[in-house]
């Protein structure tokens, strides 16, 4: 019978601001005030980080702390990769949301042959590159780096060797790239994006269920046609960011909040409906950051109610 193992990945390194590191613990401390053993009833594992790579003097900003994310990445997607193969469910709890091309990686590590499926549940469609990103911050850049686009197209910044070096292995972590066809990407709640990004979905036909689409639709229904678009995969990975959530309903402690999201009960309903194809083979939760937080652990408290609703759901269905 395979069992869920948590693996704990408090690194922030990819994000624009800090305290994301500290989501991990903010959402066992939501737990233990509930007084939910949550966190005792499964194996763990703790992966090492690279925060103090913060204090660098910054050489690059158009991809920050590239080569400490390939070295966080890269023990991600080791791990993931051990989970699985050890017949074990990855329930990965990050900080920030770089993490995802290490558990992506991962998972394609354990199947090579197979195809995956990304739920991305989300207000950003993270698939900036080094050559067009804004912020140079990578928690904007997994997406990119898992289908080995760079969109040059696009390309708004002069990347140095060394980053381009670095970019170059990050899509390489746990074999040969691209990870995932871009057509295998699915979006819910996508709704703040640059021009670089919009070309890259309309480009590959992505599909994005946007809050509005979701409601006026039917949830049910948007998830069963999700399921359609992505009937060509082998398996599923969900990668819920909470800032996918409606930062005035709920909070603003995640590192880019965003206005008219979802609220946790359509987030649990969504992944849910994925969860019972029995296709998924991991789920991430990432971007709680607790310093952002302007009422008090709210937002670690919403992301625990969604994990400990969902938890009986993905064991059913991952046996």
């Amino acid at each position: 019978m395979k069992e869920i193992k948590i693996i704990k990945n408090r690194s922030d390194i990819g994000a624009g601001t800090r305290g994301s590191d500290l989501g991990v613990d903010a959402i066992e401390i939501a737990a233990i005030n509930q007084n939910n053993n949550y966190f005792n009833r499964f194996e763990f594992d703790d992966i090492e980080t690279e925060n103090e790579s913060i204090y660098n003097k910054e050489k690059n900003s158009f991809a920050k702390r590239i080569e400490h994310v390939y070295y966080q990445c890269t023990r991600v997607s080791n791990t993931v990769e051990y989970t699985i193969k050890s017949n074990k469910f990855p329930l990965v709890i990050s900080g920030d949301h770089s993490s995802a091309l290490g558990t992506i990686s991962g998972i394609k590590a354990a199947n090579p042959e197979k195809r995956i499926g990304v739920i991305w549940i989300d207000a950003h469609a993270d698939l900036h590159s080094p050559y067009t990103s804004p912020s140079g911050n990578i928690h904007g850049m997994p997406l990119a780096a898992a289908i080995a686009d760079d969109n040059v197209d696009c390309q708004i910044n002069e990347v140095t060797n060394n980053t381009n070096k670095y970019w170059e292995e990050l899509k390489k972590i746990g074999g040969d790239a691209p990870k995932i066809l871009p057509q295998d990407i699915i979006y819910f709640g996508v709704r703040d994006t640059e021009e670089p990004e919009e070309k890259q979905i309309k480009k590959y036909g992505i599909k994005n269920y946007m809050v509005h689409e979701v409601r006026y639709r039917g949830l049910d229904v948007c998830v069963s046609e999700a399921i359609q678009k992505l009937s060509d995969c082998d398996m599923f990975y969900i990668s819920f960011d909470v800032d996918s959530m409606d930062c005035d309903l709920i909070s603003y402690g995640t590192g880019t909040p965003v206005a008219k999201g979802f609220d946790q009960y359509e987030v649990i309903q969504i992944i849910k409906g994925i969860l019972v194809t029995k296709k998924v083979v991991c789920l991430e939760v990432v971007e709680v950051n607790p310093l952002l937080d302007q009422k008090g652990n709210k937002m670690a408290e919403t992301a625990f109610e969604v994990l400990d609703t969902i938890t009986p759901a993905i064991i059913e269905n991952i046996n």
